[in-house]
Parts: structure tokens; C-alpha cells; sequence
């Protein structure tokens, strides 16, 4: 009534595939590098070079090569490059905690500290804008 399949399911693992396989840990490095180094893209975009120093050593130390550094200018305001830079410190926080890398978690929350206090004295400082005026 029914005809037997004759190739291999779609569904059927490949087990012995020749491709090289990555471990959990390898992963997670090649995240939280991916991380750094756009964090240090942007660390560099707002001319931090101490910050974006101790970036590029773990990024160096992840990848086992110093990250190539440059200054690519977006011509975005300094609060936005600060709210990015919160941003992908925070997914870097993420993957450092979930592979227990307690040097980039603490550099990965020490930068959001200081885009945090970076936009909050952003916020604070006169804009010259007067409020309520018509």
C-alpha cells in the first residue's frame, strides 16, 4: 500500500558531518569578542583612549590578535554614541557572566557606568532652550 522511503530524511541528524563543530565555551568567546569590539568601535568613535585600551586587551586576549582599531566616524551625537556603547556593554555583560569571564564582566560594567554618567551629565547640562517660554 505505502512505498518504503529510499533516501535519507531531512530530519535525520548528521552526525558525521565533515565540518568542524564548535564547543559552548568557543561560542560564547566568539560573542562576547564580537561584543567588545564593536563596544570598542564605538569607544573610539567618542575618543576614550584609555577605555578603548583595556577594550582592545580583551578583545586581543579573546582572539588571540589585537583588534584593528580605527576611528569610523557616524557623525551621531555624543548621547547616542553614549546610549549605544551602554547598549553593547550590557550584551557584553551578558555573554561575560554566562562564561564566568569575571575581567570582561567587570570592564563591561564599568563602561556602563560611564555612559550612564555620561548621559546623565549630558541630561543635566544646560540645553539653552528656555522652558515654558511662548
Amino acid at each position: 500500500m505505502y512505498e518504503p522511503i529510499r533516501s535519507p530524511s531531512v530530519h535525520t541528524p548528521a552526525d558525521d558531518a565533515d565540518f568542524p563543530h564548535r564547543s559552548r565555551e568557543e561560542e560564547l568567546d566568539i560573542q562576547l569578542a564580537g561584543h567588545l569590539a564593536a563596544l570598542l568601535a564605538v569607544t573610539d568613535e567618542l575618543g576614550l583612549g584609555t577605555a578603548g585600551d583595556r577594550i582592545a586587551e580583551q578583545v586581543a586576549r579573546l582572539r588571540g590578535a589585537p583588534p584593528a582599531r580605527h576611528a569610523g566616524l557616524t557623525a551621531a551625537a555624543p548621547a547616542d554614541l553614549h546610549r549605544r556603547a551602554h547598549a553593547l556593554a550590557g550584551r557584553a555583560l551578558l555573554v561575560a557572566a554566562s562564561r564566568a569571564d569575571t575581567t570582561a564582566a567587570i570592564l563591561s560594567a564599568e563602561r556602563m557606568d560611564a555612559h550612564t554618567a555620561a548621559l546623565a551629565a549630558d541630561d543635566a547640562a544646560p540645553s539653552g532652550q528656555l522652558v515654558g517660554a511662548h
